[in-house]
């Protein structure tokens, strides 16, 4: 589609608000759900930037980086920008599919370090520069449960063994490397169980591997993604699943899940913080990377941040300080008051933190995951 000079590294200076002189479509793919935050946002860029146009598609992240690299071994570019979590940030970085951003257009994101959450700047580590945090959730794990089959929730991962054990078939979650709850349980199992190093999945997660092992031979299969297990536990055919703050709160109020379902936690936690990320792939013409750098800083403005609080779906959702739900849309403020936790607090302030793994370790706990788990029973 795009002939001419690409984009590895732009090193001309971008502060100033670009304007495209003709029309050009920004083409943008979600791998992450993370259209629910951001369409709205990215489509008022059009309002002060009337020559530019979107397209949105949406694709699994397991599929997107074989895609791009057969369009980057043709020297083409269909998708400019890429929005998705640690799962597709972490298959990028592995695969060298990212542009560098910093700090060569440090100049377009002036004082981000400070603008950023503290947590967030701990997540933007994970980037190694090649892509931009824009929304942010401290994750879980969590449980999720119907009260009504499930009297006694889980509080340790022993006491949801013993559950599965106890009700087969009745617990069920996805596959780690598409889908948020997934890989949050799977990251947040070492710190539970006291596994030798957290951050080590190969060397370090000796009980993890084994817990999972055995927790598998009481749920039936493992979809491919976290929608199919919301509906699923909405229909009734499971009880409990694990789960997110967003995942949460926002199947609840879009009536995917009862809205009376209960949220656990497990004792002596450590949460597992989640990133919505901006990347862009290369084979960029310049002219094409400066519209796109503006796009994502346009998205990290106050106004356009107010915006991720959406429907509870990435709980709570800003990525910068000082963004209060106050400045959300009307609707968005509505439906955290009904259907957010007021235990959250507590739970987010009371227990440590933890980044999740690094993009290398990530593809590494995915792989083992799918060797060792997922093989016999993925659907």
């Amino acid at each position: 589609m795009i002939a001419g000079a690409v984009v590895g590294a732009v090193t001309t200076s971008l502060s100033l608000p670009v304007m495209a002189q003709s029309p050009v479509t920004i083409n943008v793919v979600d791998v992450g759900g993370s259209l629910a935050l951001l369409q709205d946002a990215i489509e008022s860029y059009k309002a002060k930037n009337p020559n530019v146009k979107f397209t949105f598609t949406k694709a699994p992240a397991p599929e997107l980086p074989s895609k791009l690299k057969a369009m980057q071994a043709a020297n083409r570019s269909d998708i400019d920008i890429v929005l998705g979590g640690t799962d597709i940030l972490a298959a990028g970085i592995d695969q060298k599919l990212w542009v560098k951003i910093l700090p060569e257009n440090a100049t377009k994101f002036p004082n981000l370090a400070d603008n950023y959450l503290p947590q967030v700047n701990k997540m933007q580590e994970l980037a190694q520069d090649q892509a931009l945090a824009v929304a942010f959730m401290p994750a879980g794990p969590l449980l999720e449960y119907n009260p009504d089959k499930v009297k006694q929730v889980p509080t340790t991962p022993q006491e949801l063994l013993a559950y599965c054990k106890a009700n087969p078939n009745r617990l069920i979650y996805a596959r780690p490397s598409n889908s948020g709850p997934g890989r949050t349980f799977l990251m947040g199992l070492p710190y539970l169980l006291g596994d030798k190093d957290p951050k080590d999945p190969v060397n370090g997660w000796t009980k993890t591997w084994a817990y999972l092992k055995e927790l598998n031979s009481c749920i039936e299969y493992y979809p491919g993604g976290t929608g199919a297990v919301m509906k699923e536990l909405g229909e009734g055919s499971r009880d409990m699943t694990v789960t997110v703050t967003g995942w949460d709160i926002n199947p609840r109020a879009l009536g995917v899940v009862p809205k009376n379902f209960k949220m656990g936690a497990f004792k002596k936690m450590t949460w597992i913080n989640d990133t919505h990320y901006m990347m862009t792939p290369k084979g960029l013409t310049p002219e094409k990377f400066k519209i796109v750098m503006d796009v994502m800083a346009h998205l990290l403005k106050p106004e356009q941040q107010a915006m991720t609080y959406d429907k509870g779906y990435f709980y709570p959702g800003p990525a910068i300080k000082n963004v209060a739900l106050s400045m959300a849309p009307k609707s968005s403020q509505e439906v955290i008051k009904e259907f957010g936790r007021p235990e959250y607090a507590a739970l987010i302030s009371d227990n440590p933190h933890a980044q999740p793994l690094d993009a290398q370790e990530m593809v590494k706990a995915f792989r083992i995951w799918d060797q060792l788990i997922g093989t016999q029973k993925s659907k």
